[in-house]
């Protein structure tokens, strides 16, 4: 069951890197066009600075989740390397449940502040907020099922006697 939801969180991960690294392309051509409009066109362009803070809001909401995947995002390595090896589990597990609970509440209190973006427009656009601020929901989302798969995968590790994991 371990290499299946550790395949699991990796297609996820990948997917949403993929995602991460389309929106971090996107936000560099927009910058580089407002720079261009600013210096060389002067077209007066009203919304590459507003994109850009759009979708780097975006890039890096759904980048936690990437962190969380390879236990790069979340943790207190130093400390948690000092404790005996049976401790240092148990504080593993916690933090997990601990961090998993904050994303849920995160998911469904964002829920509601996308849901308030849908009766904000943005001026520039023309369109709805509510695209733009379901990034919390959706990335508190993703990042609690990646911490749930993360915390079933280690919990696996864990109780198999001979497998060092990479958080431990």
């Amino acid at each position: 069951m371990r290499n299946s939801v550790a395949t699991v969180s990796d297609r996820l991960n990948t997917a949403v890197e993929a995602v991460v690294a389309f929106l971090m392309l996107l936000l560099v051509l927009d910058v580089w066009l407002g720079v261009l409009d600013r210096y060389y066109f002067g077209w007066q362009l009203p919304w590459p600075e507003v994109l850009a803070r759009y979708l780097m809001i975006w890039a890096a909401m759904l980048a936690v989740s990437c962190g969380i995947a390879r236990r790069e995002h979340i943790g207190l390595t130093a400390f948690v390397s000092l404790l005996p090896k049976s401790l240092r589990r148990t504080l593993l597990i916690a933090m997990d449940v601990l961090v998993l609970g904050l994303f849920l509440y995160v998911a469904w209190f964002g829920l509601g502040f996308a849901q308030g973006g849908i009766k904000r427009e943005a001026m520039i656009f023309g369109v709805s907020l509510a695209p733009f601020y379901a990034a919390i929901p959706a990335a508190a989302i993703i990042c609690s099922i990646q911490q749930l798969l993360v915390l079933i995968r280690d919990l696996g590790a864990h109780l198999e006697p001979d497998v060092v994991t990479e958080a431990a």
